[in-house]
């Protein structure tokens, strides 16, 4: 695939030229330049995809054994991880990675697909047996059908292979739209993955909220699967409410980071920056409150805004680069705005200037003197900015962190054992880190509750909602 060309859809197993003239021009957010034009997917388009996955279900993938598909995912992971640097390139120029970070994430993605390769082969359930008399029980886990999933432009590949890795592992297949200012990497793992899956089996329509809809709206897409903004996921539950079809959402964050007197602040400060800015703090799990104890909050702002001074911002294919630029413009515009909107009272404290940088490029910057019905506190910025409370109590700790309508991660940084433990259990996230944020492993859900959606991603768990389960019983005729 190279850039600055016209860029098709992949339906049916080949690249698909929609017939409307609408176009996404994909652009470099570090620089600004075109890097490809995207046609926009109609309705007739997306109908066109879900067709072929559903014949791709019937006629084949639903037919497969979970070592065939196992075989098939380790296949493409191999190939991915075989072209690490292409995806890489494709990843940092559409998304505004730094290149080294670029090429973790795709050695992540990776790993999660071969996670799911090898649970394609363990999928549990109730044992088989006599549980009335006269009767033999047993559990069928079965694929669903046509899956249409929707991922978000913050991490392109890794959150399209949380996307169609659990639904092809156990025999759906799966219609996919990624974000329309970020899908060459996802199309690319369409055109590799389609030398090792039967045509149709994965699909990929491209656009904006209209294409979205009509995936989540067509009547034989039988569940739908969106990563994205609590906004958005509240359209795709109210979509999928009037059919009555499956909807796992995995929306937004807001997570806390509560720091206890106990540590050193410029320990934890060094490593709290890096949850705080890692890909411009565009992720839904990364550290944006700071709600630390009074007796060290200011050895820790200060920390914290030295660590902040550190990030090199700068071309994205440049190896010293370590903060890239916000994804796109209109996120650029979003984050901008809310700054603009701070009261005069709270103080903004910038790590490093970017206005020499013709991107996209925010300062990582500490909000201070915030309050907690404050717009920076209760809602997803979704940028390189953190606020920054203290406590006296750890009851008023709980309470500054609980207090958003948020809860999918949050940290405790302590060297109290008890302590650490009853935060673990009293922090209302789906996600608690003690003395540890961002990091994930495959074999544990990841999600989170209230504004978060309830969708959980990852483990085997995920591949278990990506099935329907069957109760079957046998009953006796009697002695023949």
């Amino acid at each position: 695939m190279s850039l600055a060309q016209t860029i098709l859809p992949f339906i049916g197993g080949r690249s698909h030229r929609p017939q409307a003239d609408e176009v996404d021009e994909i652009f470099d957010p570090a620089d600004k330049s075109t890097l490809a034009v995207v046609p926009r997917c109609s309705p007739e388009d997306v109908d066109a995809a879900v067709r072929s996955a559903d014949h791709a279900f019937r006629t084949s993938w639903r037919s497969t054994t979970p070592s065939q598909r196992s075989a098939a995912l380790l296949r493409i992971a191999q190939t991915i991880e075989d072209r690490t640097e292409q995806f890489a390139l494709l990843e940092s120029q559409d998304a505004g990675k730094p290149i080294a970070a670029a090429r973790k994430e795709i050695a992540i993605a990776v790993d999660h697909l071969r996670f799911f390769a090898g649970a394609a082969r363990t999928l549990q359930g109730a044992v088989a047996g006599e549980y009335l008399p006269g009767t033999t029980s047993m559990l069928r886990r079965d694929p669903i059908g046509v899956v249409g999933q929707i991922a978000p432009w913050n991490y392109p590949l890794l959150m399209a292979i949380w996307k169609c890795g659990p639904a092809l592992a156990v025999g759906n297949t799966v219609v996919l739209k990624p974000a329309e200012t970020t899908p060459l990497s996802t199309l690319l793992l369409a055109e590799v993955a389609a030398e090792f899956l039967p045509d149709g089996a994965l699909n990929v329509v491209t656009g904006a909220a209209q294409t979205g809809e009509a995936v989540v709206a067509h009547p034989t897409v039988r569940m739908v699967s969106i990563t994205g903004s609590t906004r958005a996921g509240r359209r795709v539950a109210e979509i999928s409410a009037s059919q009555l079809k499956h909807a796992h959402l995995e929306l937004g964050g807001k997570a806390p980071s509560v720091i206890f007197d106990d540590i050193d602040p410029e320990v934890v400060a060094r490593e709290v920056a890096g949850a705080a800015f890692y890909n411009a703090g565009q992720d839904c799990t990364a550290a944006t409150r700071m709600i630390v104890h009074e007796a060290i909050y200011d050895d820790f702002i200060k920390a914290l805004s030295s660590a902040a001074s550190g990030y090199k911002m700068g071309s994205t294919a440049a190896e010293s680069t370590t903060l890239g630029p916000v994804s796109n413009a209109l996120q650029y515009e979003r984050i901008s705005g809310v700054l603009d909107r701070c009261p005069a009272r709270i103080e903004k404290i910038n790590g490093r200037s970017s206005e020499a940088l013709n991107g996209y490029f925010i300062d990582p910057t500490i909000l201070v003197g915030v309050e907690q019905q404050d717009e920076v506190v209760q809602n997803e910025i979704f940028g390189p900015v953190v606020t920054a409370q203290s406590f006296k109590t750890p009851e008023e700790a709980l309470a500054l962190a609980n207090g958003t309508n948020y809860a999918l991660a949050s940290s405790v940084w302590t060297s109290n054992l008890d302590r650490a433990l009853r935060f673990s259990r009293d922090l209302e996230f789906g996600c608690v880190w003690v003395n540890n944020h961002l990091s994930v492993t495959a074999e544990f859900p990841h999600g989170g509750g209230k504004d978060t959606g309830g969708g959980k991603d990852l483990s085997i768990g995920v591949l278990h909602e990506y099935t329907e389960a069957r109760h079957i019983m046998f009953g006796s005729l009697g002695s023949q």
